[in-house]
């Protein structure tokens, strides 16, 4: 898998690991992912949240607000494993990737999974953002007819 994925989603991937390691937990969820796009502002995923008011400070405040009480008092070093709905979340951005002709799974198609994956703390956050899977979908439609956006899939 990993040889398909852009450079962002493999940076957003790190950030994740990160982000999860300074809430001292054990897994990468949704909510690391969808906090590392926030963070990672050069790619499309960030610019799409941007454009709709999420931006990371706002993203991290209503994850915070959301997992607060499952905060745990752990510390894990080396790579962490990732949630169900992180696997879900990366399958799918795969598959939205291919149905998209892209021959990259960047950082687009990993906000499109996030929003889609029912039940996740990142699909609660980017809801309470008022951000929808169509206004995803439209602002990747709409960079994908941009020429500077189409070159880089």
């Amino acid at each position: 898998m990993q040889e398909h994925l852009s450079p962002d989603v493999t940076q957003v991937i790190k950030l994740a690991n990160a982000i999860a390691r300074e809430y001292e937990l054990e897994y990468i969820g949704t909510e690391h992912l969808l906090l590392g796009i926030g963070k990672q502002q050069s790619s499309l995923g960030a610019q799409i949240l941007n454009k709709h008011g999420a931006t990371y400070k706002k993203l991290k405040a209503q994850v915070d607000k959301l997992i607060q009480a499952s905060l745990e008092d752990t510390w894990v070093f080396g790579r962490l494993p990732g949630s169900p709905h992180f696997r879900n979340v990366m399958a799918r951005a795969i598959e939205e990737a291919r149905a998209l002709n892209s021959k990259l799974v960047c950082t687009e198609h990993l906000l499109l999974a996030l929003i889609l994956e029912k039940g996740s703390v990142a699909q609660k956050a980017l809801r309470a953002m008022d951000l929808s899977p169509r206004q995803v979908r439209e602002a990747i439609d709409h960079a994908a007819s941009d020429p500077k956006q189409a070159e880089r899939t």
